[in-house]
């Protein structure tokens, strides 16, 4: 019983109430978000140089904007990284479904089979993909999007395991009496997976969605080895752009991918918030 006037022992795991952690996670979260915060300041320079401070404008977002060429690597970047999560979410879910629900001899190997594109380096899937699409000889000259169709292909590869472990994480926590007692009040095999099993693994698919197209978007080193000579990605683009000098233009173009990744990620918050509290009402 707790005494009155004493206070309560911190527990080993509770960090939050040192003030030594505290200050700790604090130092931690500025190295890691202090280069963030300069790309997204420097971004209002008034300069073509970043490493000087000439005032604020606005006018490098217009520049980026209004560049053709950086806007439709990113619109690309956008639709691989779309299309990618889509097919990634439910080839991960079925996945996930498949490893967690049955036993068959050669689990052992597809749960090997499907941890190889997270632990593999990108270098060598990339080598991998660009020897695979070499065989099969795909012609370049498709309109858009089809051209994108051996990026979004290799996307899909090394994003949907993501998907599948953070699935299966999340079933590792379903009751399944539940979904017993929904057949035994009626409910078919499809009625049990829709009514409740898919709920339940919600969470888990919009966390991986954001995961998959966080990775698509961001993806630098397969998409050079898959990108044709006429697709351009954000990031091949904005690769080629550094070479040359790190102006604010490119600064601004990276703080408006900042941006729409913020607002994907508080969405799928508000998402994961929202079913969390129709589930505790029910």
């Amino acid at each position: 019983m707790k005494l009155l006037g004493k206070r309560a022992p911190v527990a080993p795991l509770e960090y939050t109430r040192r003030w030594s952690m505290r200050i700790w996670v604090g130092l931690v979260l500025l190295f890691l978000y202090t280069p963030l915060i300069t790309l997204v300041a420097f971004s209002f320079n008034d300069s073509r140089r970043n490493i000087v401070w000439r005032g604020f404008t606005t006018k490098y977002y217009e520049k980026a904007l209004h560049n053709s060429s950086l806007m439709e690597a990113l619109t690309n970047s956008i639709t691989i990284a779309a299309l990618a999560t889509v097919v990634s979410v439910v080839l991960g879910a079925l996945a996930a479904v498949l490893l967690w629900r049955f036993r068959f001899p050669t689990k052992a190997g597809w749960e090997g089979a499907m941890a190889l594109p997270i632990v593999v380096p990108e270098i060598c899937m990339g080598v991998a993909m660009l020897a695979f699409f070499a065989r099969l000889d795909l012609p370049q000259d498709l309109p858009w999007p089809f051209d994108l169709s051996q990026i979004t292909i290799a996307h899909i590869t090394f994003c949907f395991p993501f998907v599948a472990m953070v699935v299966r994480s999340r079933l590792a926590s379903f009751n399944r009496e539940e979904e017993e007692a929904a057949k035994d009040l009626g409910a078919s095999e499809w009625q049990a997976f829709r009514d409740v099993l898919l709920p339940h693994m919600k969470p888990g698919l919009i966390a991986g969605a954001l995961l998959a197209f966080t990775l698509s978007l961001d993806d630098f080193v397969i998409t050079f080895f898959t990108s044709g000579p006429n697709t351009v990605t954000f990031p091949v683009k904005v690769y080629s752009m550094v070479r040359f000098s790190v102006t604010p233009e490119v600064n601004a173009a990276s703080a408006l991918v900042i941006a729409l990744t913020v607002l994907l990620t508080t969405i799928a918050l508000k998402l994961q918030s929202r079913m969390g509290t129709i589930a505790q009402g029910h």
